[in-house]
């Protein structure tokens, strides 16, 4: 446009100069000048108002490009934003006194590294109302096949494991909707709560090395399970209940009770027999100062592959008290674990006639168990420069502290007594060492000591 405008200027003005030019009368050349004059003029406004109008255009559009631009850029970040992910992980170094077997009585010292989880944890916000976590968990490194030796059956065998020397599970994989904080609905793979552990299972929410040992000695381990719960907060009581799949009797050990049980070795979970809990505390145990109950009832029969090997229900109920006071530099938690498993001597039976059943087949298993541990702890690092907790803490367990007929052994009931430090360099990061003596209720069987140093990380995006 502004080149055709040129070109016409330039021939108005070849026109007028012509014109002017051919005139000889003085006054027709000055009519002439002046008519030149005042198209140039008019030429002028109108390439001036196309340029404002060009000018005007161009900034329409660059409003509309940074608009665009913007609502982009925002809605990729509201995008982003729906979306979290977390990750905590621990490596440890122990040195303990190994028992080739539970007849052993001379205990060999083991020294090993064991890089103990990696755990990711993937969420994402559909609504304010409904959001999904998936929680994956790396044990021991990875995946593979191998042996392990398993000395506590009896006496000592190696078995076949896909998971030994490393697991990958979906530790966690739920949908929930939470309308409000006074209730909310949760179902899929859910954390069970019973038990601290599936509260406090990361590196810098409890003190030892390791996690308790006496929790692990009768449940499983952060025990998830499928299944529908609901949740809530009312006036700083929070409360649980699920309806969850069963235990399984077939894979019940002596040493660690009910905890085999966890139904992790097969493709399907058989829920058959479902089981229930509830969880009533006041406060919160991940925030601090707490206390609480909890209560797991379920049968485990009629999940076995071969359900027709036991007549009873194999009925599990376990009860939890469990406590915490953590306020300033003053740590101080405890638990206490009881459980009941009906028909005990027929499940022992079974699975010591079913083929190709292992480990277990001279299983001993408890109708009753407990354990307990309480820890206490000291942040020095509010009277210092220097972010370090010491700790003292003792853990006991007993998995057979009744038999159904008989008389329990002693070989499982253990107390482990120890002291240590968390240094925290940064936050997220905490080093922790640990040293103590492990007591085996058996007079022919010395007093251990062990050593543990571990590292442990979290954070959040």
């Amino acid at each position: 446009m502004k080149t055709k405008l040129s070109l016409l200027a330039l021939c108005i003005a070849g026109f007028s100069c012509t014109s002017a030019f051919a005139a000889t009368d003085p006054v027709l050349l000055e009519q002439a000048i002046a008519k030149q004059e005042a198209e140039l003029n008019k030429l002028k406004k109108d390439l001036a108002a196309l340029a404002a109008q060009q000018k005007e255009q161009k900034e329409t559009q660059d409003k509309q490009a940074e608009i665009v631009a913007t609502t982009k850029q925002q809605n990729l970040e509201s995008m982003f934003s729906k979306f979290s992910f977390k990750s905590y992980g621990s490596m440890n170094f122990t040195s303990d006194e190994y028992f080739e077997n539970v007849q052993d009585t001379n205990p060999e010292r083991r020294n090993r590294f064991d890089l103990e989880r990696i755990v990711t944890e993937f969420g994402y916000q559909f609504t304010d109302e409904w959001d999904m976590e998936i929680e994956i968990e790396y044990e021991h490194g990875g995946t593979g096949a191998s042996l392990e030796y398993d000395g506590f059956d009896e006496f000592g065998e190696f078995e076949s494991e896909i998971e030994a020397g490393g697991e990958v599970i979906v530790e966690k994989a739920q949908l929930r909707y939470r309308p409000s904080d006074a209730i909310g609905v949760k179902f899929g793979s859910i954390h069970l709560p019973v038990g601290l552990s599936s509260m406090l299972h990361k590196p810098n929410q409890y003190l030892t090395v390791q996690r308790h040992r006496s929790e692990a000695a009768m449940v499983p381990a952060v025990w998830n399970e499928m299944g529908v719960g609901v949740f809530g907060e009312l006036a700083n009581f929070h409360y649980q209940a699920q309806v969850i799949s069963g235990l399984n009797s077939e894979y019940f050990r002596t040493y660690d009770w009910v905890a085999s049980g966890h139904q992790t070795r097969f493709e399907h979970v058989n829920a058959d027999d479902l089981a229930y809990a509830l969880r009533l505390d006041y406060g919160s145990f991940k925030q601090g100062t707490a206390v609480g109950v909890s209560y797991y009832y379920g049968n485990t029969t009629g999940n076995r592959n071969k359900s027709n090997k036991v007549e009873g229900d194999g009925t599990v109920s376990i009860a939890t008290v469990a406590a915490a006071f953590v306020e300033g530099p003053w740590i101080l938690r405890g638990q206490y674990m009881y459980g009941t498993l009906s028909d005990a001597d027929a499940i022992t039976q079974a699975n010591k006639t079913t083929p190709g059943l292992k480990p277990g087949n001279f299983a001993q298993l408890g109708s009753k168990s407990e354990a307990f541990f309480v820890e206490a702890g000291v942040d020095l690092g509010q009277f210092t420069p220097v972010p370090i907790t010491i700790f003292a803490n003792i853990d006991y367990s007993n998995p057979l502290a009744e038999v159904e007929t008989g008389t329990a052994t002693k070989r499982y009931e253990n107390t482990w007594t120890s002291v240590g430090v968390n240094y925290f360099p940064i936050p997220e990061i905490v080093i922790k060492a640990e040293v103590g003596l492990h007591q085996v209720a058996v007079s022919s069987i010395p007093d251990t000591n062990f050593f543990a140093l571990g590292v442990g990380y979290q954070f959040s995006l």
